[in-house]
């Protein structure tokens, strides 16, 4: 068990959090939710002891061990994959390196003897005999191959370096498991293990994730912080946010038929105050009028972006035909005879776990690339918008927000401009920041606003998902499920997928695609599509 009593953090003026008391037991796993800024990691890191509070204290039950998954993927550089799994629990692996150091002496002493006889005791405590099998486990679960287990940090991708941490937080049985974005760059197989992992696990869990379908099924309840502090729901997400919803919505009504029933003794009062016979009525209801408190309604700190994709014109019968594409990059071919054709109403993620694939075909399919061979032909009618995955092209210009939308806007009305960005949460001062300085779900949420006001009749859409918070993931993804024209995407966020896409295209590593007209879901599931894969592996 976990908990906070009376925890306060201040940076300076601002208060983070505030007299926060709430308890985490064994069992379950417990979403973290709040707004960008509301202090998810650093809740966090308070737990963990990172940082300290200002007051009050984190109690952690004695002799409980708490694992934190790591965010520096440069930290171990110098151990190997297995050692640095291993160090996840650091008291065995403290053991083990006295251990070895000790049997390495030339000369043994009886107090040597004595030490490794209390080191042997605790290291087989700690089932430090079975620390490299289960390392291995948890890393092949997650995708890394047996023949870089004892490979150095340094010489493996940045993508094997992430699943090396999450490993490394796994690894032991920790009492506490607290992770922060622990799907962010895993591929979809070692996510769905990672979801069946903490649905079984027993202990405590805290998780930090914007992807909703992965809070859905692994979390027992959400703690949501807003206003400094944090409240505990029982269920999932969905289950938090329709409820959260329908208590608002209540409390609205409530307000509403206690506004009404103000305005009714309000304006009896103002007809027969100065009536000699109606007064002593008019006095009695001055009473139940003072009687009556409204209930305080304070609206979340939560903003929803509004996004709405609108098109100047429809396509045409012809969209987009895709023959026999072929491309290596860096000496590695990443498609092989890509082929496809676009109809009317696809909606279309492309998943697969070559993510450079994915970005290589949209790059080709918008002219910044050239195919080494095959052919794209678009219709006549088709006009783009683009969302890469990289935009760091679209922000080096020294501009404002406001002079930077300004070019993809059609009126030139500095009134109408700032509604516009206002409604994308770009109010007040913020549209003079600077474009090159602006975070990345700043810059997401320019690059969502140009593809509006382009108002094209195809979106192509690389990870749009990346650097959002949960309110723009939420307005994201119902303005695409509105949008009445075609979009091509490549997202890891599970519901995304499976709330827009009406077509499933998965990039093979060799040989193609394989291309359905099924939900996500009915795809992932297929075992049909599983054989042609481990065919094409």
């Amino acid at each position: 068990m976990i908990q906070t009593k009376n925890v306060t953090l201040r940076f300076g003026k601002r208060t983070l959090f505030e007299d926060v008391n709430i308890q985490f037991t064994a069992g379950n796993c417990y979403g973290l939710i709040g707004a960008n800024g509301a202090g998810k990691s650093t809740f966090l890191k308070l737990l963990s002891g990172e940082i300290e509070t200002s007051s009050g204290e984190v109690i952690i039950s004695k002799d409980e061990r708490l694992s934190i998954l790591k965010q520096d993927h440069y930290a171990y550089d110098e151990n190997t994959i297995m050692e640095t799994v291993i160090m996840g629990n650091e008291k065995l692996y403290q053991i083990s390196k006295e251990k070895e150091e000790l049997y390495s002496h030339t000369e043994f002493t009886e107090e040597d003897g004595m030490r490794l006889a209390e080191l042997e005791a605790d290291f087989m405590e700690l089932n430090g005999w079975e620390a490299e099998s289960e390392a291995g486990e948890l890393l092949s679960n997650l995708g890394i191959p047996v023949d870089l287990h004892y490979n150095l940090m340094k010489d493996v991708p940045a993508k094997i370096k992430v699943k090396v941490l999450l490993a490394q937080a796994l690894f032991g049985n920790p009492d506490i498991l607290l992770l922060d974005e622990p799907t962010n760059h895993l591929d979809i197989d070692a996510i769905r293990w990672l979801e069946e992992f903490l649905i079984n696990y027993q202990n405590t869990v805290i998780v930090v994730s914007h992807d909703r379908h992965f809070l859905n099924k692994v979390c027992t309840h959400i703690a949501d912080i807003d206003y400094s502090k944090i409240k505990l729901y029982v269920g999932n997400y969905d289950f938090w946010y329709e409820s959260s919803q329908l208590a608002l919505k209540q409390m609205k009504e409530s307000n509403k038929k206690k506004e009404d029933k103000i305005k009714e003794l309000q304006d009896f009062i103002a007809r027969f105050s100065a009536n000699a016979s109606k007064s002593k009525q008019a006095t009695s209801r001055k009473k139940m009028l003072e009687k009556i408190e409204l209930e305080k309604i304070v609206p979340s700190s939560r903003k929803y972006p509004y996004i709405d994709f609108t098109t100047e014109k429809a396509s045409g019968k012809e969209i987009l035909t895709v023959s026999n594409l072929t491309k290596t990059i860096e000496g590695r071919k990443v498609l092989d005879h890509v082929s496809f054709s676009i109809l009317k109403g696809d909606k279309v993620a492309f998943v697969g776990s070559d993510d450079i694939a994915k970005t290589t075909l949209f790059k080709i399919l918008m002219g910044e690339l050239e195919p080494d061979s095959g052919e794209v032909e678009w219709g006549k009618t088709i006009t783009r918008s683009y969302f890469p995955q990289d935009n760091s092209e679209y922000f080096k210009k020294d501009q404002t927000i406001m002079e930077w939308i300004g070019q993809y806007y059609h009126i030139d009305d500095e009134t109408v401009l700032r509604g516009f960005l206002g409604r994308m949460l770009f109010s007040g001062e913020d549209v003079f920041k600077k474009v090159p300085v602006l975070s990345g779900g700043e810059k997401a949420r320019c690059m969502l606003s140009k593809c509006m006001l382009e108002a094209s009749n195809m979106l192509i859409l690389d990870e749009p998902t990346n650097h959002l918070d949960l309110e723009t993931i939420t307005s994201l993804n119902n303005g695409l499920i509105k949008y009445p024209s075609e979009v091509l995407f490549a997202s890891h966020d599970h519901q995304f997928i499976e709330t827009i896409a009406n077509r499933i295209i998965e990039i093979l590593p060799k040989n193609g695609v394989i291309d359905r007209r099924i939900p996500y879901d009915e795809y992932l599931e297929s075992e049909e599509v599983e054989k042609i894969r481990k065919q094409n592996s």
